[in-house]
Formats: structure tokens, C-alpha cells, sequence
């Protein structure tokens, strides 16, 4: 299960693995009073992207479709979460006062829509193809 927290709002033990996915460390809030399990700095959006949307609600959709393109190169991240996910309740932690424009709910989103196993990351298991009596023959006859 995947929850969205703000880091200001008290730890709870239905948070499971807390985990701090804004690039900056929130102000006011002092590491040792943070209760995090990790902080996932690099999964946050990019810093251009952070200062071009700058929490205006008028440009949320524009975000979101940029967002998840560059979620598009993190995979392997996005997989690990996904892990966790399976395995206990995670909960994504940001800093920002506006809970519905905010890069958790879209990183929330995308981590639940991924498939369970690891073939959705783009590469395709090949199907085992039983050679035919007839295939070997139209080989050899090509090979001669």
C-alpha cells in the first residue's frame, strides 16, 4: 500500500517505511525529529521542473505529464518502491502545503499502476519457440 504524508504532520505506526521524496530538506524540521526511514532525493522532480511549476495549480496537468516523463528514467527506483509497496505500507513524505498539487500524488499514482513483476521496464521475455521438423528443413534449404 502506498500513502502520501506531509513530513509536518506526526509520524503514526500505519505509516510503515517513511520515506522523504522532495529534493530539498523541508525547513523547520530537524533530521533527528524527521522519523524517516530514507530520504529518496533523487526520485523528486527535477529542480527545473520543481521552479517552472512552483505549486500553481493552473499548470498541474502540464506537471504531471512532465513529471512521469522523467519518472519514465527511473525505473529501477520506481521497481524498488513498487517492492516495498508489496511488502508493507509505504509512505511517501513531501513538504509542500498544498496536498492535491503535489509530486507525491503523481509518484503515488505511477507506483500503483506499474505491473507486479519486472517486465513492464521495456524489455520483452521471449517466447521459447520449439523448433519445427519443417523449419530446419526450409534452413537447410536456403543453406544450399
Amino acid at each position: 500500500m502506498v500513502r502520501i504524508k506531509r513530513i509536518y504532520e506526526p509520524s503514526a505506526p500505519g505509516d510503515g517505511k517513511r520515506i522523504l521524496i522532495d529534493r530539498l530538506w523541508p525547513r523547520g524540521i530537524r533530521k533527528e525529529d524527521a522519523r524517516i526511514d530514507e530520504w529518496m532525493r533523487e526520485i523528486a522532480p527535477s529542480t527545473a521542473l520543481r521552479k517552472w511549476f512552483s505549486h500553481d495549480p493552473a499548470k498541474w496537468p502540464e506537471f504531471r505529464m512532465r513529471y512521469k516523463k522523467e519518472l519514465e528514467n527511473m525505473s529501477d527506483l520506481l521497481e524498488r518502491l513498487k517492492g516495498e509497496s508489496r511488502k508493507g505500507t509505504i509512505t511517501l513524505l513531501f513538504a509542500a502545503k498544498d496536498t492535491e498539487h503535489v509530486n507525491a500524488a503523481v509518484l503515488k499514482e505511477v507506483i500503483e499502476q506499474l505491473p507486479a513483476g519486472k517486465d513492464h521496464i521495456g524489455v520483452r521475455k521471449q517466447k521459447s519457440r520449439r523448433s519445427s521438423p519443417r523449419s530446419h528443413l526450409r534452413i537447410r534449404e536456403q543453406e544450399i
